[in-house]
């Protein structure tokens, strides 16, 4: 148990002390991120094959689905699937946007720490400014690698919520 938390604890603890508080941030908005992002990808694989079988039997059971009526309630039906698979996608969007945001907030934090070090020391004092320059440099690295941690998954949750609204609309006019 020891050796488990020098090997992975100590290294994660010691980083969040290097980047400072800003990192906590960055820690809580990443996850709130991957969760939305797993949830879509759950949503796509469990949940929306369910919901587009209710859809193909509530337009089959219609006696009615050539008329323009049929028609308009044939697109509210593919508009609800639509709504459902693009559900979260823009506060995903936000999140990827938030994070390099906050990576640059701990930059400045991490800068007025270097002043603040070479007001009170001077110049000379190199390791106190090494500190404040790692608290510069570290959310500023780990808010970008955050957000395109979720860039490629957006794009995909973006051009998997398209096919699959394409791909309702196509079952229900065939039908």
């Amino acid at each position: 148990m020891i050796f488990l938390y020098e090997t992975l604890f100590v290294p994660i603890r010691d980083f969040f002390e290097a980047g400072g508080d800003v990192l906590f941030g960055i820690l809580f908005v990443t996850i709130l991120m991957w969760t939305l992002i797993i949830e879509r990808i759950w949503f796509f694989y469990f949940v929306l094959p369910a919901k587009v079988r209710a859809t193909q039997e509530a337009w089959s059971s219609r006696a009615d689905t050539f008329s323009w009526y049929a028609r308009q309630v044939r697109q509210q039906m593919v508009s609800e699937i639509g709504v459902e698979c693009r559900r979260y996608l823009p506060v995903i969007k936000a999140l990827m946007a938030i994070l390099p945001l906050l990576g640059l907030l701990g930059t400045v934090t991490g800068m007025i720490s270097v002043f603040d070090v070479m007001a009170f020391a001077g110049t000379g004092n190199a390791r106190l400014m090494a500190a404040g320059v790692s608290k510069a440099t570290i959310p500023t690295m780990s808010g970008l690698v955050a957000a395109l941690s979720g860039l490629y998954f957006a794009a995909w949750l973006e051009q998997k919520s398209t096919r699959e609204v394409e791909k309702t609309e196509d079952l229900l006019a065939h039908h």
